[in-house]
């Protein structure tokens, strides 16, 4: 414990030292926006895949550090095969051609908390459900998101686990969390995040920390419907783990009714990653029973929207962030749940992958689809 400390009290006081004031850009300084520009390629892995004494799936989250050119996945297996845990990676894209040749897994690190041991499996107090990661810029660690666990009427045992944003060790021990608002915290009443709908997406830009719920709090209102949408919230962070501010997020109404119309369905953003400090792409992600899914990319803009940090609730009075359309991914499409940038081609253009958790499901696929993209602002 004194160890962790220390460490984390370093770290501290390194992103104090590199902090700076967060200064919005004039129009003529924005930057262009985000296109796709061509799909560049495609690959998998087997089901069920085993690596170091590991079953492989259920890759929720991807992330690339642009220093060493090392890839991560984080599995939100919740000890059905393994411990919580990540995977280190190489994607194999060829800078000259523009292709997307190849994804090799190279290690592979249990998750644990600070006094050293794995997070306990589903339905036990103080389990973990990783649903996102992202490089520390500023250390040798990483960040990621904690969707948590709650009781609800479908799950009435189920107890109570923190939503968190947590930055860990290279060795997966936790260094510290982030403040979560309020009115994030998850409980047992029907106040707050519902149930799988906590923290999903993290992004990390030059001078911000970003996370999303995936779905809209009790006091916010109902789920999405065929009819209208939802509203998700966005939170911010300073480098030194100060709380910024907070946004509303407007989820798209379902895409289709599900197939029988009495079948489940649900939509929410699956994840985020930064293009700079005030804009960040995510996916919205759907699936409706008998149909599928169905999944978008957004391009949102955090400038003009309402701050909503301290509202318990939203009532009507605020403004959302702006979201603009970027790509609609064919059909059929797996269940999208990571987005990183890759490297910079020689020609000038982007990398970005997204990448597909199976669910350990024998119908769906470990998936990592590769595009060229102009205006990243890397």
């Amino acid at each position: 414990m004194a160890r962790s400390r220390r460490t984390t009290i370093k770290i501290a006081a390194a992103l104090a030292v590199l902090s700076a004031g967060l200064t919005v850009p004039t129009a003529a300084e924005a930057s262009d926006p985000v296109r796709l520009t061509r799909f560049i390629g495609e690959q998998r892995l087997p089901h069920l895949m085993r690596f170091k004494g590991t079953v492989v799936g259920g890759l929720s989250g991807i992330d690339r550090d642009p220093r060493t050119g090392t890839w991560v996945f984080v599995s939100d297996d919740r000890w059905r095969y393994d411990p919580a845990r990540f995977y280190t990676a190489t994607l194999d894209i060829d800078l000259e051609k523009g292709t997307f040749d190849g994804v090799r897994l190279t290690g592979v690190t249990t998750m644990t908390r600070a006094d050293g041991t794995p997070y306990p499996a589903y339905g036990q107090p103080y389990s973990a459900d990783p649903e996102t990661i992202r490089f520390d810029p500023w250390s040798t660690g990483l960040l990621w998101g904690d969707e948590g666990d709650r009781p609800d009427a479908t799950h009435p045992d189920i107890p109570v686990s923190s939503s968190a944003v947590r930055i860990m060790g290279a060795d997966g021990r936790v260094l510290s969390e982030l403040p979560v608002p309020s009115n994030l915290e998850l409980t047992s009443a029907d106040v707050g995040p519902r149930r799988n709908q906590g923290f999903e997406g993290l992004a990390v830009a030059e001078r911000t920390i970003a996370a999303v719920t995936e779905g809209p709090r009790y006091e916010d209102g109902p789920p999405p419907t065929l009819e209208r949408g939802a509203p998700a919230r966005l939170t911010t962070w300073s480098r030194t783990g100060r709380l910024r501010g907070q946004y509303v997020y407007p989820l798209d109404a379902l895409p289709a009714a599900p197939n029988p119309p009495t079948g489940l369905a649900e939509t929410g953003v699956s994840e985020l990653l930064a293009v700079d400090d005030f804009r960040y792409l995510a996916l919205e992600r759907a699936w409706m029973e008998g149909v599928g899914y169905r999944v978008k990319l957004y391009e949102v803009d955090l400038r003009g929207a309402t701050n909503v940090l301290n509202r318990p609730s939203l009532g009507s009075t605020y403004r959302a962030v702006r979201k603009r359309l970027v790509h609609v991914f064919g059909r059929p499409t797996q269940n999208l749940e990571g987005l990183a940038w890759g490297p910079r081609l020689d020609n000038g253009e982007c990398t970005l992958v997204i990448g597909s958790d199976d669910n350990f499901a024998a119908d769906e696929v470990t998936q990592f689809l590769a595009f060229a993209a102009t205006g990243c602002n890397l």
